[in-house]
């Protein structure tokens, strides 16, 4: 089965070279009214996926990201629309030179070809990975998690029925929806027929693509994402913006999870517990903090240590810790964090650039909420995933960190001496 999907996604990959800019637009376009009109059917298909996940023990975050509703599939129809408008990355010319043997030698944009993409939860993966691919020529395979079967099979089936109807090839986008593990470990082992894998989860799915993959990878996904407070950050912004990177979803790789506080600045450490705590946030802060906190507040959070450093909670939980300096920030992201995208709020432009030039992280802040790290808020149109690694791409993946690049040399019968 495995082996038969890799290969009609050979046989469309052929096919893709030749589907002019304006087919893939109209594709895309199509599929995004399609969306509109058919949203009814995709809520009763994703509610059978949110029922299941209720009975199976889903706690709130990820029923979060696995739920459909009116304004999810119009963000979703909107994202290929805006996907449509762009221009089309095939074919652009990124550099162009003559060499002294008068050879014309040109670098052109090209697809990277087969895209595996396996994602956790999010049925709308389903819809932007597929969009995203065909503007960018390529051919994908989805494997989705078995929580969001129903919601992925009826997206995938819109997708390829409206697409085909309109000049897609068939077989440009395939959803593998056997969910065991075993047709995993041989989907990513098809490294003869599949270009790329992105895996897009947590560091359970990326621990197992790294010991079992063969074929190259991207990695994207899990974000312990953390905000610092200098000294000199401003008060009245600073509850508004963790509130907004903790608390706006939970369950995403963007949201905040450690709270860096100058030891100057602890003084504002019981505001942001109490500001946390009214929505419904579990806080954890380390000695130093918690010391600061009176005495009814510290019956209503949890005294950590070192263990809870790096943690991604995907839900309302979050860790306060003090340290003495932005360098001792610098350092404590750069040993704990997962190189995906950090903050700090401050006033000094020593502090900010210090902390923007040695952050080693994919996106970096000043004075804002981290949950802006998405490719619909940078204006991709969506996203595949967020990069954290540095080869290839890094950041939010759009239709440009979809292409690679090829030479077209052009000669007039030079023969190389």
């Amino acid at each position: 089965m495995i082996k038969q999907l890799c290969q009609r996604a050979i046989q469309a990959e052929t096919e893709m070279h030749k589907l002019p800019t304006k087919t893939k637009n109209t594709i895309l376009r199509e599929i995004a009214k399609a969306l509109i009109a058919e949203q009814d059917t995709i809520i009763e298909a994703n509610k059978l996926d949110l029922i299941a996940g209720e009975e199976a023990g889903l706690d709130s975050a990820l029923l979060d990201r696995l739920a459909l509703n009116q304004e999810r599939i119009e963000g979703m129809a909107e994202s290929l629309e805006v996907i449509a408008g762009f221009p089309d990355p095939i074919g652009e010319i990124t550099e162009g030179f003559t060499t002294e043997s008068g050879l014309s030698i040109e670098k052109v944009r090209s697809p990277l070809g087969v895209v595996a993409i396996i994602y956790e939860s999010r049925p709308n993966v389903t819809i932007d990975a597929a969009g995203l691919c065909l503007k960018s020529s390529n051919v994908t395979i989805l494997r989705g998690s078995s929580a969001a079967l129903n919601s992925n099979r009826i997206l995938a089936e819109l997708f390829n029925r409206v697409g085909e109807k309109h000049g897609m090839p068939k077989y440009t986008v395939q959803l593998l929806d056997d969910p065991s593990r075993d047709s995993l470990n041989q989907l990513v082992t098809q490294d003869k027929y599949i270009d790329v894998l992105i895996p897009r989860g947590g560091k359970q799915l990326k621990e197992a693509m790294l010991e079992n993959a063969t074929i190259p990878m991207i990695l994207t996904g899990d974000g312990t994402c953390h905000i610092y407070l200098d000294q000199t950050s401003e008060d009245e912004k600073t509850i508004p913006i963790l509130l907004n990177a903790k608390t706006q979803r939970p369950g995403t790789c963007n949201s905040v999870e450690c709270i860096l506080i100058h030891q100057d600045k602890n003084y504002f450490a019981p505001e942001i517990v109490t500001a946390m705590l009214k929505n419904d946030v579990k806080v954890n802060l380390t000695q130093n903090l918690y010391n600061v906190l009176p005495k009814d507040l510290q019956t209503k959070v949890y005294l950590s240590g070192e263990e809870l450093f790096g943690k991604e909670f995907l839900s309302k939980e979050v860790l306060l810790h003090q340290v003495d300096s932005v360098e001792t920030a610098i350092e404590f992201i750069n040993l704990h964090g997962t190189n995906h995208s950090d903050c700090i709020l401050t006033q000094s432009v020593n502090n900010a650039e210090k902390f923007l030039n040695q952050v080693d992280s994919a996106v970096v802040y000043l004075n804002a909420s981290t949950r802006f790290s998405d490719g619909g808020e940078f204006g991709f149109g969506g996203e595949i995933g967020i990069s954290t690694q540095k080869l290839h791409a890094r950041g939010p993946m759009g239709i440009k960190q979809l292409t690679s690049e090829k030479f077209i040399v052009k000669g007039q019968g030079q023969i190389r001496s």
